[in-house]
């Protein structure tokens, strides 16, 4: 069999990124209306620190007006619903984002369901949910990543997934679950499997379209992988790599790997999403496009497909 497609993440989100900053210029020229992100955060999560980072300069160079809350680890519940409740009231905000994980003293499902459904332009809110699972798409706003990772999928196969059979493994709310409603959409025959699914090589050889979003490091091998299928990687997971060296503290140097082994994966799929590069991009980028979508909407615009 051929080598596998390497289906290049990072090309597809710049190209969604180039749409949305002309469409942000033509919208802002013909309205007066630019695009508003608010990222709030709590706390000094490194980790959370580097990714509100990396949506604020995306957004900026998107044209939009990029907000962001920092507030102190020992902010109290109410004080962040206070400014949630703010941001929902404020015109120029079109899109709310609250960076998770949040202090274990905050309660995250009523923080996000604190935010108003039409900034929710994460897709957490249950009224997106909702309107995701009842097939009221065009209402919703999707999770980015699912979003982005159908992208990827027509982008090898097509709008048209009639007679393919998906098989995600994984069953988050973030995830498994809006996938497969997208998936559906699409009229594929979909399969949710997970850690407890019996024989789950076996299901996973049935997919013609393989989603991987379990979180264990290169769980799925070529067992797993029928021949010609799509593979797509929603993992990142950080190892060790001692082949790197080691940092000041002698620690191994660490490299981020999917939930597939990619080398093993791709001498069966014809074609796959690597890691880092595949869908990582295209969550911050369907970001982007939900967010000018919401300012869209607010300017009572038809807002880009994308």
């Amino acid at each position: 069999m051929a080598e596998a497609k390497r289906i290049d993440g990072k090309a597809a989100a710049a190209r969604i990124i180039d749409i949305v900053t002309r469409e942000t210029a033509t919208l802002t020229t013909a309205t007066g209306v630019v695009p508003g992100l608010a990222v709030v955060i709590v706390g000094e999560d490194p980790a959370s620190q580097v990714y509100v980072g990396s949506k604020a300069k995306t957004a900026k160079a998107c044209g939009f007006k990029s907000i962001k809350h920092e507030l102190p680890a020992e902010t109290g519940e109410a004080a962040l619903l206070k400014r949630i409740a703010d941001l929902n009231a404020d015109p120029e905000v079109h899109g709310i984002l609250v960076q998770l994980p949040l202090p274990k003293h905050i309660d995250e499902t009523k923080v996000v369901q604190a935010i108003d459904p039409d900034k929710d332009v994460d897709g957490f809110h249950l009224i997106n949910v909702g309107r995701l699972s009842t097939g009221a798409s065009a209402k919703a706003f999707v999770p980015c990543t699912p979003a982005g990772s159908m992208i990827l999928i027509r982008e090898v196969l097509g709008d048209d997934l009639s007679g393919k059979s998906a098989v995600i493994v994984g069953r988050s709310n973030i995830v498994g679950k809006p996938m497969a409603q997208l998936l559906l959409a699409a009229d594929a025959t979909v399969t949710i499997a997970h850690s407890r699914t019996r024989d789950l090589a076996s299901v996973c050889r049935g997919a013609d379209i393989l989603v991987a979003a379990v979180g264990r490091p290169e769980m799925l091998n070529g067992a797993y992988v029928k021949d010609g299928a799509v593979v797509i990687d929603v993992g990142i997971n950080r190892v060790d790599a001692p082949e790197k060296g080691h940092d000041e503290d002698g620690m191994p140097k660490t490299r981020l790997v999917g939930d597939v082994n990619y080398a093993d994966a791709s001498e069966k799929a014809a074609a796959i999403t690597p890691v880092p590069g595949g869908v990582g991009p295209m969550t911050i980028a369907m970001l982007m496009a939900n967010t000018l979508r919401s300012a869209c909407r607010a300017a009572d615009v038809a807002p880009p497909k994308f």
